[in-house]
């Protein structure tokens, strides 16, 4: 499973970081973003193993709706 956070969509009010500090994080400059396996703030990597749903959730819970979560 994959997951994205489009920054044209993050409105910084921090809802993912709150639910799943694992997977999500805000930045310097305000917005959302996930941390990959080194965690390290990115746009775009790879759910940890028993995150999936955490995911899922915040993806549904984002008042800014710039999450994504796909399949791999």
């Amino acid at each position: 499973m994959i997951v994205s956070i489009d920054q044209q969509l993050c409105t910084g009010d921090g809802v993912c970081e709150q639910g799943c500090p694992q997977l999500f994080a805000l930045g310097d400059d305000g917005y959302a973003y996930v941390k990959n396996a080194e965690g390290e703030l990115v746009e775009r990597t790879t759910v940890p193993a028993g995150l999936e749903l955490a995911a899922i959730q915040a993806a549904e819970e984002c008042p800014g709706e710039c999450i994504v979560v796909d399949a791999a």
